[in-house]
């Protein structure tokens, strides 16, 4: 089934905003002074790499869903 380009739009959307606070918090977490403010960082990291898994699970199965027609 071909995603509609609304679908299509959001999931790139969503996957550029994961892809900033990605960039953010690897930014965060390598000018750290500290380690408990690196261990916060890491984990938004590794947060924000299991969203776009996440989401990218999503998509797939949205994409193999069989809508009937009418």
């Amino acid at each position: 089934m071909e995603e509609s380009p609304d679908l299509r739009l959001w999931f790139h959307q969503l996957n550029n905003q994961l892809g900033i606070i990605l960039a953010n918090a690897e930014l965060l977490e390598a000018k750290a002074t500290d380690d408990v403010t690196r261990a916060r960082a890491a984990q938004v990291v590794a947060s924000a790499l299991d969203a776009m898994r996440t989401a990218q699970e999503i998509r797939r199965g949205v994409g193999s869903l069989v809508v009937p027609e009418d």
